[in-house]
C-alpha cells in the first residue's frame, strides 16, 4: 500500500504526494478539469489546441525550443493529453532532477506567451495532425463511433476538433478558455515516486502559489435519445476494415462500473477473453480484438474494436452479435469471473510499479471524486462482483437501444449493409 497524502493549498489547489520506495524517478502530472466536452461547437478543439500552446514559450522561457530544450537537457520523459474531460501535463524526471520538471510545468502554466505568430504556426501543426488521424483508420473509427452514439452535441465531437473549428479560434478564445478553466479549485497536482515528502511538498506549494482562483464551471451535459441501434459505414480504401461497436453503459460514479470491469475483462480484455478467443484465435478472422471502457462524468461505453479483412467482416459482426447475446442469455462460468478478478489484480499490481502509473490512478481519483482509495479498496469492490451481478448488467446494456456501430473500410452497397446490420442488432 503506497501511502498517500492530499494538501489543498490556500487558493484551493489540490497537491496529491505518493511517495515511493526503491525508485529513483518522479512523475509530476498536473491535471485540469477540462476537455472537449466543456466546449461550444464553434470552437470544438479549443482544450487541445491550448494544450499545444502552453509548450510555445513563457516569460521565464521565452525562446522558441526553450521549453524542450530545458527538460531534453535533463534526460526527461514530458508529454500532454486532450481528453473528453480532462487536460494534462506530466513530466517524469530523476529524483535529483523534479526541481526542475516542476518549474517548466508551473512555467507553461503560469506564464504563458500565447503570441500570436505562434498561435497562427501551431495552427497549421495541429491540422496536420488532424490529417494525419485521417490516415489512421483504426483511430479515426473511435471519433465516428462516439458521433454515432451522442450526435451533434459535445460528446459526439472529436476531442481535436475539425478543420473548420480549429481555422475559426482566435487569441481572444483561448485566451478566455483558459481564464474560465485553468484555475486552482480546478487543479489536481500529483508527485509520484522516489522523494522527501516534505520537501517536495513545499516545492510545489511556492510553484503554484500565484495560481488564480476561479469559479468551476460544468461540462455540456450529454443527453441521450437513442431508441433503435445506429450504424454508420464509412467508405475508405483501406486493406482491413475497422470496427467500433459501442454499448452505452454507466458514468464513472455508478456503482455498477466495478461490475463493467470485470465484464469487459471477460468480453475482451485480454487474449483469454471470449473475442479474442473466437473471433482471432478459433476463426482466425483478425489481428486485433478486444474491449475497452470509456467512462465519463455524465456518460459511459463498453467499446469493442476489431481490425479484419473486408471479406471477413459480416462472419465477425454476426460473431459479435451471438457473443453479445450469450452473455445475455446465459452470463459467464465461475472459472471465467474467477480468472477475470485474477487478471484485474495482477495487472493492478504491475501497474504500480511505475511512479506514473500512480500517478495517473491517485490524480484521476482527486479529480472527479474528490475521495482518494487505495488500490486494495479498489480490488475489494472488484472482488464482490458474483455472477449473477455480471448477468444483470449485460440484460441492461446489450439491447437494440445502447448499441451503436461505426466501420471504417471499402464496403459496396453502404446503405443495404448499415440497414443489414441495423437489423440484427435490433434482435439482442
Amino acid at each position: 500500500m503506497i501511502k498517500f497524502e492530499k494538501k489543498v493549498l490556500k487558493n484551493g489547489l489540490r497537491v496529491v504526494l505518493a511517495p515511493m520506495e526503491n525508485t529513483e524517478a518522479v512523475t509530476l502530472l498536473v491535471l485540469v478539469g477540462v476537455g472537449s466536452n466543456h466546449e461550444a461547437k464553434k470552437i470544438n478543439g479549443v482544450s487541445h489546441f491550448l494544450e499545444h500552446l502552453f509548450f510555445k514559450g513563457t516569460k521565464s522561457r521565452p525562446r522558441l525550443g526553450q521549453i524542450h530544450k530545458d527538460l531534453d537537457k535533463i534526460g526527461a520523459d514530458h508529454n500532454a493529453f486532450t481528453s473528453k474531460e480532462i487536460t494534462g501535463f506530466w513530466v517524469k524526471t530523476s529524483s535529483k532532477d523534479f526541481g526542475v520538471g516542476l518549474d517548466i510545468v508551473s512555467n507553461i502554466l503560469l506564464e504563458p506567451l500565447f503570441k500570436k505568430e505562434e498561435i497562427e504556426k501551431e495552427i497549421g501543426v495541429i491540422l496536420q495532425e488532424l490529417n494525419m488521424y485521417e490516415d489512421i483508420p483504426q483511430q479515426k473509427v473511435w471519433d465516428e463511433l462516439y458521433e454515432v452514439a451522442y450526435g451533434d452535441q459535445p460528446n459526439g465531437r472529436p476531442i481535436g476538433g475539425i478543420i473548420e473549428s480549429v481555422n475559426n479560434i482566435s487569441r481572444l478564445d483561448i485566451l478566455k478558455h483558459k481564464n474560465s478553466n485553468y484555475f486552482a479549485e480546478n487543479i489536481v497536482v500529483v508527485a509520484a515516486g522516489g522523494f522527501n515528502k516534505e520537501k517536495v511538498f513545499g516545492q510545489i506549494a511556492k510553484s503554484f502559489q500565484k495560481t488564480k482562483k476561479g469559479e468551476k464551471r460544468k461540462g455540456i451535459k450529454t443527453k441521450n435519445t437513442q431508441k433503435s441501434p445506429r450504424v454508420r459505414l464509412i467508405e475508405k480504401s483501406t486493406e482491413q476494415s475497422h470496427v467500433a461497436v459501442g454499448l452505452k453503459a454507466y458514468d464513472m460514479f455508478n456503482k455498477k462500473r466495478h461490475v463493467l470491469s470485470v465484464l469487459s475483462t471477460i468480453l475482451g480484455g485480454n487474449s483469454s477473453s471470449r473475442l479474442f478467443t473466437e473471433i482471432r484465435e478459433k476463426l482466425g478472422l483478425a489481428y486485433y480484438v478486444g474491449s475497452t471502457l470509456g467512462l465519463q462524468s455524465d456518460s459511459g461505453i463498453l467499446a469493442l474494436k476489431v481490425g479484419l479483412s473486408p471479406e471477413n467482416l459480416e462472419k465477425s459482426i454476426k460473431k459479435i452479435f451471438s457473443i453479445l447475446e450469450d452473455f445475455k442469455n446465459r452470463g459467464v462460468s465461475k472459472k471465467e469471473l474467477n480468472d477475470a478478478k485474477s487478471f484485474i489484480r495482477g495487472q493492478t499490481a504491475l501497474n504500480f510499479e511505475t511512479s506514473d502509473a500512480v500517478a495517473d490512478f491517485y490524480g484521476a481519483q482527486e479529480l472527479f471524486y474528490k475521495k482518494i482509495e487505495q488500490p486494495e479498496d479498489y480490488l475489494k469492490k472488484i472482488e464482490k462482483v458474483s455472477q449473477n451481478d455480471i448477468l444483470k448488467v449485460a440484460c441492461d446494456i446489450f439491447v437494440p437501444t445502447k448499441i451503436n456501430m461505426a466501420i471504417i473500410g471499402t464496403h459496396g452497397d453502404t446503405k443495404k449493409k448499415e440497414d443489414f446490420y441495423k437489423k440484427l442488432f435490433s434482435k439482442l
